[in-house]
């Protein structure tokens, strides 16, 4: 007596463009945090609103990755998104004291 088995499914991971945008939509949020901060926060308080602005997009970057529902990369599409964001506010923080400074 033999019982039938189905095979399991396939895993399907997500697509690029899926991955691209759960990465890419916090290196933007990034990015707008660091226009507003730019522009909004008086200049004696940069530091301040950047790593605020930091932690913002890690608590970002993980509802978006446990948003995608895929376990598979998941590591990877964190460290990207954070990464990303942590060169792109880090680059603005950079920018940000040069023209404090220059104040």
């Amino acid at each position: 007596m033999s019982e039938a088995t189905t095979p399991p499914e396939p895993v399907t991971g997500l697509s690029r463009g899926a991955r691209y945008l759960s990465v890419g939509s916090i290196w933007l949020l990034a990015l707008v945090f660091a226009v507003l901060i730019g522009t909004v926060s008086p200049s004696d308080q940069y530091a301040s609103w950047i790593s605020l602005g930091l932690a913002a997009s890690v608590v970002a970057s993980m509802c978006a990755q446990l948003g995608t529902q895929q376990k598979e990369g998941f590591v990877n599409r964190l460290a990207a998104s954070v990464s990303g964001a942590f060169v792109i506010l880090g680059v603005a923080g950079a920018v940000l004291a040069i023209v404090a400074a220059a104040r």
